[in-house]
């Protein structure tokens, strides 16, 4: 069977060829009755518009491109990327877009990506995933060359720009607050860089939950690591040193918090009857085989689609004014926060959930 034309549906339609072509690129200009005859007609036929005819009939190349401006072996042992990857690409497939991935570890590799990326036609819009400080260099070079951009977590700069993150200092400041309300009262933290928004935020969240809360705040109890299951690990060993060894950890995130609970096992410590830990991310990673961390459940795919969503509303309706957009996040109360035993060694599971899902609470 000869592969059907543009020519093809207009005769089946009874339409010109110009104004199939209209309908598969989108255009508005279309009457709603025969645009839904024409999509009716490619549906039943099975027919597939040549990509390149379709890119320059739109001046469009249905490329969207995803930057992630950290180092290779970061990107692929910290289970955030795959997960936020996931959602950009699940919905480039939705809204028939191809993703173009770029790595950028160092200066040298953004000088030599950037001029593939900013070359006209190449990318409609892209995303890139920030919020450390090095990042504003790139970002900026993006918003000088008027490419339709969106942000994933926030910016050390943002009035400019159009970004989504997830209320990092509310959802923080929850998980704290939960432990003590447990009772707990020397509630380490285990901070992501300080040299990133996302390091910031939750550091604030945790102080703000010891201020509201009438708790002093003990520097010593506050250790800063880089979001790896290592610094964790000799994070909490620091905190074990001091004098007044936390009852409590809140690791600003689920990594960290295994290295931690690795280093606490191995100092001869329970948990979480002599230290509760909340972590945060709720991806999958491995954890201590006997206890389920507590944590903050962030959307992280469903976050990665809401950036494509945003971008291609840029590329269609303009950039100007730029979007700040705020996801919430779930507190998922386990094992490691000690709950149970608060409750008097009442299970706080319901509906015999398996031990990897646990009791949620919802924060926005």
């Amino acid at each position: 069977m000869a592969e059907l034309k543009l020519e093809d549906i207009a005769k089946l339609v009874g339409v010109s060829r110009s104004t199939v072509s209209r309908v598969v690129n989108d255009d508005p200009h279309v009457r709603p009755e025969v645009r839904r005859r024409v999509l009716d007609a490619i549906q039943s036929t099975g027919f597939q518009p040549n990509a390149a005819a379709r890119t320059l009939a739109s001046q469009r190349s249905w490329t969207i491109g995803l930057v992630l401006p950290h180092s290779v072996s970061f990107i692929f042992t910290d289970p955030y990327y795959p997960h936020l990857t996931k959602g950009v690409a699940q919905a480039c497939n939705q809204y028939n877009y191809t993703l173009a991935l770029f790595l950028v570890g160092t200066k040298e590799d953004e000088e030599r990506i950037y001029p593939r990326i900013s070359r006209k036609g190449l990318l409609d819009g892209v995303i890139v995933q920030s919020g450390h400080h090095g990042d504003q260099w790139i970002i900026g070079r993006f918003v000088d060359a008027n490419i339709p951009l969106v942000i994933a977590g926030r910016p050390f700069r943002s009035d400019n720009v159009t970004y989504l993150d997830i209320d990092n200092v509310n959802a923080a400041n929850n998980a704290v607050s939960h432990l003590i309300r447990l009772g707990r009262k020397r509630i380490a933290l285990i901070s992501g860089p300080v040299n990133s928004t996302v390091g910031l935020d939750r550091k604030q969240g945790y102080l703000k939950a010891l201020s509201e809360r009438g708790h002093t705040v003990d520097e010593s109890l506050i250790v800063e690591g880089d979001f790896t299951e290592a610094s964790g690990y000799y994070a909490m060993q620091q905190l074990l040193a001091n004098d007044r060894r936390p009852d409590a950890v809140f690791s600003a995130s689920d990594v960290m918090a295994i290295g931690g609970m690795r280093a606490t096992r191995e100092a001869g410590l329970r948990i979480p009857e002599d230290i509760a830990f909340v972590g945060f991310d709720d991806l999958s990673i491995p954890q201590l085989s006997d206890i389920q961390l507590t944590t903050v459940r962030q959307p992280v795919v469903q976050f990665g689609a809401k950036t494509v969503e945003v971008l291609i509303d840029l590329i269609e309706n303009g950039t100007q004014p730029p979007r700040h957009i705020i996801m919430g996040t779930e507190l998922v109360i386990r094992d490691s926060c000690g709950a149970a035993q608060a409750m008097g060694g009442k299970s706080t599971r319901s509906g015999g959930l398996p031990a990897n899902h646990g009791v949620v609470m919802r924060s926005y």
